[in-house]
């Protein structure tokens, strides 16, 4: 046996017979009233260390603080682990918060104790990052402050250097997600129903997130018994996500709370949604019963399906700035446009709060507004609040003198 770093509260060593290295680490047992030693094997000495690291500083265990300091990225992987752990945040956005942690662990900052960062050096770190998107720079700014605010909580520091430090905004223009025209609708539309399944594999993920608004995980998530075809319905109360691996896993429940939702099956899609359950059904290694089920991997990569989108549509249409999201954006587009109730989109759509809905869909919003006050003065004049005879009389030569007022 040979071991690694170790002290009072746990030590890595190299098991031989195995080939393995071992985190070795005490855990309080309730039952025996005292603590046991657990194991974690790993495929090499780093990554022990690291798993050992981050027990210790997650438990803040004060002789290994000691020893060691807080080093910032060690810190930042404790406090996600912990947010894990009591399902503040899903294994999707653990994974992608261990990824940004990866980041930081290059530079120098990486490299430091929390309490030896400075607010210049942090300055220089986020200023290094303008040629991401706006969206990434906020989630990166947010990560090192909450870590910071963290670090000031548990008494390892007294202020905060993110205090002094400026996001900076992004080089890119912030990137809109745009719906597809009616007209290009209307040709992918006929494009996809046209096509052999065997053809277009994921046509019909396209046409339930086209013309029922579900987000593409959703959509690869769907179980035959979701279908509820006397009622021309869906059940839509799970998605497709990632564990902190990076593998894809089937998620115990929808992004948000208000993801869990029914949404009805338009008619012409039924003979569409009949045929992929038939092609379901009649697959084999399908014990979960899946609607859309790859030939050779558990779980369909939302990446392939939106690949696949992107060169169909630029291929046989010319577009170039469609994605699967999109689709989805097309669905709720045509909702507003139909006049259906904000209300009821965000009900479709599974938005957690109307503010959301509103705020996706503005420029829709906007483009007919002018629409919708033609109804409301309608109604005045039908109602009589408005003396009808008195607005016909103002001649062209008023309304231009009110013009010229306002100006």
């Amino acid at each position: 046996m040979e071991k690694s770093i170790s002290n009072s509260q746990g030590y890595v060593y190299f098991n031989k017979q195995r080939n393995k290295w071992n985190a070795c680490y005490p855990v309080y047992d309730c039952a025996k009233g005292k603590d046991i030693i657990k194991t974690k094997s790993f495929s090499n000495e780093s990554e022990a260390n690291d798993f050992l690291k981050m027990l210790m500083y997650q438990r803040e265990n004060p002789i290994y603080i000691k020893n060691y300091g807080i080093p910032f990225c060690e810190m930042m992987k404790a406090n996600a682990k912990l947010k894990l752990d009591t399902n503040q945040v899903s294994e999707i956005t653990y994974f992608r918060t261990l990824q940004t942690i990866a980041q930081i662990e290059k530079y120098p900052i990486g490299k430091k104790n929390i309490d030896q960062i400075t607010s210049d050096e942090l300055q220089v770190f986020i200023n290094q990052h303008k040629h991401l998107s706006n969206s990434t720079i906020n989630k990166l700014y947010q990560q090192l402050n909450s870590t910071f605010i963290n670090a000031i909580n548990k008494g390892y520091m007294m202020k905060n250097p993110m205090i002094n430090v400026l996001k900076p905004k992004s080089n890119k223009l912030d990137k809109k997600v745009r719906a597809l025209t009616v007209d290009e609708q209307q040709l992918f539309t006929e494009y996809l129903l046209n096509k052999e399944l065997s053809n277009c594999r994921y046509k019909n993920v396209y046409l339930i997130q086209m013309f029922m608004g579900l987000r593409i995980s959703e959509a690869l998530a769907l179980k035959l018994h979701d279908i509820d075809l006397q009622n021309k319905r869906i059940h839509i109360d799970k998605t497709l996500t990632k564990d902190e691996t990076g593998r894809v896993v089937m998620g115990k429940t929808t992004k948000t709370y208000a993801g869990t939702r029914y949404v009805p099956i338009p008619e012409f899609l039924m003979n569409s949604i009949m045929e992929q359950m038939r092609k379901s059904e009649m697959q084999q290694n399908n014990d979960e019963r899946l609607l859309f089920k790859p030939e050779y991997r558990q779980y369909t990569d939302r990446e392939n399906v939106n690949t696949e989108l992107k060169r169909l549509l630029k291929r046989h249409f010319g577009i170039e700035d469609i994605t699967t999201h999109s689709l989805r954006h097309t669905f709720g587009t045509r909702c507003i446009e139909s006049g259906m109730a904000p209300v009821v989109v965000q009900k479709l759509m599974g938005h957690t709060d109307i503010g959301i809905t509103l705020n996706t869909y503005t420029s829709v919003f906007d483009k007919f507004k002018e629409k919708e006050i033609d109804k409301v003065n309608k109604y005045y004049l039908e109602e009589n609040l408005l003396n009808a005879t008195r607005l016909l009389q103002l001649n062209s030569n008023e309304i231009d003198e009110m013009e010229i007022d306002e100006d």
